[in-house]
C-alpha cells in the first residue's frame, strides 16, 4: 500500500472506485510550489514545480495493483512520469507530464468529470478556474 496525490480527473471518487476498486480516499490535500495546467493533444491536467503556487488535490492509499494500472491509464512512462514528495513521512507518488507541450484547453467531458471530482474531495473550485484562465481563450 502506498500514497497517491490525485489532482485531475483521479479526483472523481466513482471513477477511481471503477479504476482501482481497492483504493482509499484519504482527505483533501494541498500540493505547495506547484500549479496546475492543461496541456498535450489531449488537454489533460498536469503539473509543474512553480514556487508561490498550489495545486489541490486527494491523498489516496493505493495498492501496488491499483498503481499498475494508474499506470496504463496514465500512459506511463510515454505521456506521464512518477513524482515523489513526503506527507507525514510517508512518500507519496503523483504523475507529471514527460513533456511540457503547448497549454491546451480541456475537453467538457473531461472537465466535468474534474469538477465533480473537486465536488467529490470537498476542493474549492475557484482553484480550478485559476488553473483554467491561461487557456480559456485557447479553441480545442
Amino acid at each position: 500500500m502506498q500514497y497517491y496525490f490525485a489532482y485531475g480527473s483521479n479526483l472523481h471518487h466513482e471513477q477511481m472506485q471503477r479504476r482501482c476498486p481497492k483504493c482509499r480516499y484519504i482527505k483533501k490535500y494541498i500540493l505547495k510550489d506547484f500549479q496546475l495546467t492543461f496541456r498535450s493533444k489531449y488537454g489533460a491536467a498536469d503539473i509543474e514545480k512553480k514556487i508561490g503556487k498550489k495545486v489541490y488535490g486527494a491523498l489516496y492509499i493505493i495498492s501496488k495493483c491499483a498503481e499498475k494500472r494508474l499506470d496504463i491509464y496514465e500512459e506511463y512512462p510515454t505521456l506521464y512520469k512518477k513524482i515523489y514528495f513526503k506527507y507525514n513521512g510517508k512518500k507519496v507518488m503523483t504523475y507529471t507530464m514527460c513533456k511540457k507541450t503547448k497549454l491546451v484547453p480541456p475537453t467538457t467531458r473531461y472537465l466535468n468529470i474534474i469538477k465533480q471530482g473537486y465536488k467529490d474531495c470537498k476542493l474549492n473550485i475557484k482553484s480550478l478556474k485559476i488553473a483554467l484562465q491561461p487557456v480559456a481563450h485557447l479553441q480545442r
